[in-house]
């Protein structure tokens, strides 16, 4: 029974994961609106992280390894996390959350144009057509905001800021997608954020020393509190889950709840405001990204050629 429920537990896993996704971005703003900055946000996300994986791990099959690959994971870390949560927090901090969560979704198009570089993916005529119209997206949601005097649309400096973490990231997977294969989600958080947390730590305990804990509102606590254990830990459990069981372009597909849901809580809440540019922009970077994920990989073609 179990096995037979298998893939509808994965779809919802990515749908959680990605709903999560979505509600940390206005939660996580209203955060750091209130009492705390970007770089206090990030602090607390990688050493709460880091926390909770280290006693997940107590828990779960233990892994050896090897120095070689601790080492590795210094440079995951940076990539994966470092930069990748410092550019989205802070950029975050000062765009709006719905052009933060637009921003997300175009990750897939920078790890294909980064697996043509790095790995010599072929280029397809999808694949070119679906880079040429997100760049377009992020072009009229950089000008958009560029153009706009309230950064309930959006900020400019955040917006790139936002597509940095998302090229890190991309960088991320390119690079270091065999180590992280080699382990659970477990063993690879657990070092990659523990790393994280002692590359951050030096530059950021001044400014978490200088919290006025008492000061900052309840509310304020709550929301970081979300963002830490449901938008880091819970969603990567889920993410790795679901990965687990479905296809890469299934998994893709999910990438679209995110700011469906950021959007969404954005609006009804006040913290942004969506324009018609916007709209044109998530319409343009999620066709981008559907037709770079239903272009053929090296692999595929691979396969094809030799009929199988």
């Amino acid at each position: 029974m179990i096995k037979d429920n298998k893939p509808l537990i994965a779809h919802i896993c990515l749908f959680c994961a990605c709903a999560f996704w979505g509600l940390m971005a206005p939660l996580g703003k209203d955060a750091m609106t209130h009492g705390l900055t970007g770089i206090d946000m990030v602090t607390f996300r990688v050493t709460g992280g880091a926390v909770l994986f280290w006693i997940t791990s107590l828990f779960t099959k233990k892994e050896h390894v090897p120095a070689k690959d601790l080492l590795l994971f210094v440079g995951a870390a940076v990539l994966g996390l470092v930069t990748n949560q410092c550019c989205y927090t802070i950029g975050l901090s000062i765009t709006s959350p719905i052009n933060a969560s637009i921003v997300t979704t175009s990750m897939p198009i920078f790890a294909m144009i980064l697996a043509a570089l790095i790995l010599k993916e072929p280029i397809t005529g999808k694949k070119a057509g679906g880079v040429a119209m997100g760049c377009c997206g992020a072009i009229i949601l950089i000008v958009t905001s560029a153009a706009s005097a309230n950064a309930k649309v959006g900020d400019i400096r955040g917006d790139l800021l936002c597509m940095g973490a998302q090229l890190s990231f991309a960088l991320y997977l390119s690079l270091f997608s065999g180590l992280i294969k080699r382990y659970s989600v477990f063993t690879v958080n657990k070092w990659m954020f523990t790393y994280a947390t002692l590359l951050i730590l030096p530059f950021s305990w001044g400014n978490v020393a200088a919290i006025d804990f008492a000061a900052v509102p309840v509310k304020t606590w709550l929301e970081t509190g979300f963002v830490v254990f449901f938008g880091t830990y819970i969603s990567y459990i889920l993410m790795m889950v679901g990965q687990h069981t479905l296809r890469p372009t299934v998994v893709s597909i999910y990438n679209y709840v995110q700011p469906l849901v950021s959007v969404t809580v954005s609006i009804l809440t006040g913290i942004g405001v969506f324009k018609l540019s916007q709209g044109l922009a998530v319409l343009l970077v999620f066709g981008g990204v559907w037709l770079v994920t239903k272009s053929k990989s090296r692999g595929d073609m691979e396969r094809l050629k030799a009929g199988k």
